[in-house]
């Protein structure tokens, strides 16, 4: 079974309300033109020693600023330098779609009134479950299903997002959707979100995640796609196996009445192996629980069979861990089949280990 990586609007938008693309994971070895053409980005393999770097030693880093001046001399600045003047300069550029984006964001803010405005900033005692709150203060490593928001929030949020609906119907504004394979919901990023979302990120997400998905970018979380979804009569249905273009997915169920419309997940793949097949013990079912949280990766929903159901999402992305992806040759340590291909090769070291020295034994007693 193939798997589709879906692709947020923010990433592959054009402001004339087209959703985003799709597209099929391959591995790393057939690159796209657009990945080779970003080569040129990644570090030296020597260093360019006539470099005179800058002094860090002022600067609140987490790590020592030595490794930062000498990491300079390694970094191609001139190439990264005309990357960013391009942008500035070519007309079809990442700043003239940051602009547009930013401008469609401010039209709808402007015009949109918001029906419950205390939604829009963050109050963790309104917004969570007395339980999750703890947990998060105690930095509990018992969660992965967990409870988190409080039965009246999920009414407001889903009273605000109908209000927005009505609003984008009556003014005829066209949206855009969260993503190419949901054909209903929205962005909440796009009206007015943005902020309480990220601080929901920082403060609520990043804490558990640095825990269970350390070794995914947990811990760097730097930038989201918040949105929901809609599945139900006259809506989406089901949601097909896929991968989220995140290193971490918050997924809460917001309501309403329904039946169906289970996730089930098939464990953890890098790049390379998103395609592979899926052994018993990763394979997991969940029902949806309204303000209860999920996230894992390669996953998808069966049909929803009767009623509604609406769920929030966020992705949570590291940049970081996205930039250190390019420079990994060996095995990730979270992927479940690198692990595999990685004890298979070592088993069939030992054999080979095994088998020569007792080929030697052989030898020696026959001389």
């Amino acid at each position: 079974m193939s798997v589709e990586r879906s692709r947020s609007e923010q990433s592959s938008m054009q402001i004339n309300g087209s959703n985003g693309t799709s597209m099929m994971l391959s591995s790393p070895s057939s690159l796209s033109p657009q990945s080779q053409s970003q080569s040129h980005q990644r570090l030296r393999l020597n260093p360019n020693t006539n470099h005179i770097p800058e002094n860090y030693e002022d600067l609140p880093l987490d790590f020592n600023p030595c490794i930062f001046t000498s990491l300079e001399r390694y970094l191609p600045l001139v190439d990264y330098m005309k990357e960013i003047l391009a942008r500035y300069h070519s007309p079809q550029g990442e700043r003239i779609r940051v602009q547009k984006h930013r401008e469609y964001r401010q039209k709808i803010i402007e015009s949109y009134q918001p029906l419950h405005r205390e939604l829009y900033s963050m109050n963790p005692e309104t917004y969570f479950v007395p339980s999750f709150v703890e947990a998060i203060n105690k930095n509990t490593e018992q969660m992965y299903t967990f409870e988190m928001l409080r039965k009246d929030f999920c009414d407001m949020l889903l009273s605000e997002v109908d209000n927005f609906e009505k609003w984008v119907t009556e003014s005829n504004f066209k949206i855009m959707r969260p993503n190419s394979m949901n054909k209903y919901g929205a962005v909440l990023d796009d009206f007015g979100f943005e902020t309480m979302l990220d601080k929901l990120m920082d403060d609520f997400v990043r804490p558990i995640s640095k825990v269970f998905f350390h070794e995914v970018g947990g811990d760097t979380l730097d930038s989201h796609h918040g949105f929901v979804v809609e599945y139900g009569k006259d809506r989406d249905v089901d949601f097909g196996f896929h991968v989220d273009d995140s290193e971490v997915t918050l997924n809460v169920c917001l309501g309403e009445q329904f039946s169906g419309g289970d996730l089930y997940f098939r464990g953890i793949r890098c790049d390379k192996h998103v395609n592979t097949e899926y052994q018993p013990e990763e394979s997991f079912h969940y029902s949806h629980v309204i303000g209860q949280a999920v996230g894992r990766h390669r996953y998808g929903a069966r049909a929803t069979r009767s009623g509604a159901r609406i769920n929030l999402l966020l992705w949570c992305r590291s940049s970081a861990f996205r930039e250190l992806k390019k420079y990994q040759k060996e095995f990730s340590a979270w992927c479940g089949e690198c692990q595999r291909e990685k004890r298979e090769r070592q088993r069939l070291s030992v054999a080979a280990t095994k088998l020569q020295l007792l080929r030697r034994q052989g030898d020696n007693t026959a001389a």
